[in-house]
């Protein structure tokens, strides 16, 4: 809902501030004063949907994910059909490039807009490293992995910030569930497999992420409805990568799309 809110508010602003330019009957804004109002509404439909609470939500399930955070604000699931051992799905995961996810550049290049704005460095992406992949001071750790079942990885920081914030230095596990700061969220990125019979196996990845402070939780609520498609669009094209490169090294082709 509050994704919805905030999208229909932008909609709407933009669709006054263009009648206020040049009020028009197509548009349904044939005089500015009608315009600046759906302007207005537009400005309160979103700041609303921003500031809507996060509940929070449980889960006590057996996977990686429910042990590590059994309780979260926010979460979002997609999954793809992979026709590939489990293993080589696992391993695509983990070995997955930015080169290789269409459209990530564009959305990191988004992303990093506001702290171009106010001229702050942005650090390139790494595009021959795997996307996943944990280094000392980024914030990101293995949690766990069941051989050819499931992965999960564990981030913290402030992620709402423009140049993404500060990370921990997280070294392990125990570390990441020890962490209990109230400026840093902490999100974790589960993936399992299911069976679906001849070869073909579903690859599930879940986001969960977890707030301890109300405070922060109300800027990562802004954060994160504002950016969902976006985050959504790169879990897919992410997942869609980990096909053609798990798919790609079973038929012995090259895993690299193009």
């Amino acid at each position: 809902m509050g994704v919805v809110l905030v999208y229909g508010g932008l909609l709407a602003t933009a669709l006054g501030f263009v009648s206020m330019v040049r009020p028009t009957r197509r548009l349904g804004n044939p005089t500015r004063r009608r315009a600046a109002l759906v302007l207005v509404l537009g400005l309160g439909v979103g700041f609303a949907g921003a500031a809507l609470p996060a509940l929070v939500r449980r889960s006590a399930g057996s996977r990686l994910i429910d042990r590590f955070m059994p309780e979260y604000h926010f979460n979002e699931v997609h999954s793809v059909r992979i026709q590939a051992p489990p293993h080589r799905i696992l391993r695509a995961v983990q070995a997955v490039t930015p080169r290789e996810v269409r459209w990530l550049h564009t959305l990191v290049w988004i992303r990093s807009l506001p702290a171009r704005i106010l001229g702050r460095t942005v650090a390139p992406t790494g595009m021959a490293k795997p996307l996943l992949g944990s280094e000392p001071g980024t914030g990101s750790v293995r949690l766990g992995e069941v051989p050819d079942r499931e992965l999960l990885i564990g981030l913290a920081g402030s992620f709402w910030k423009p140049a993404g914030g500060p990370r921990p230095r997280i070294e392990g596990p125990q570390e990441f569930l020890d962490l209990d700061r109230p400026d840093y969220a902490k999100a974790t990125m589960g993936f399992w497999l299911q069976d679906e019979g001849a070869g073909w196996y579903r690859l599930t990845t879940e986001t969960r992420v977890f707030t301890a402070d109300a405070s922060t939780r109300r800027a990562f609520a802004a954060y994160w409805r504002l950016i969902y498609p976006g985050s959504a669009l790169l879990r897919r094209t992410f997942l869609a990568a980990v096909k053609r490169r798990a798919e790609g090294a079973s038929s012995g082709t090259s895993p690299l799309p193009g």
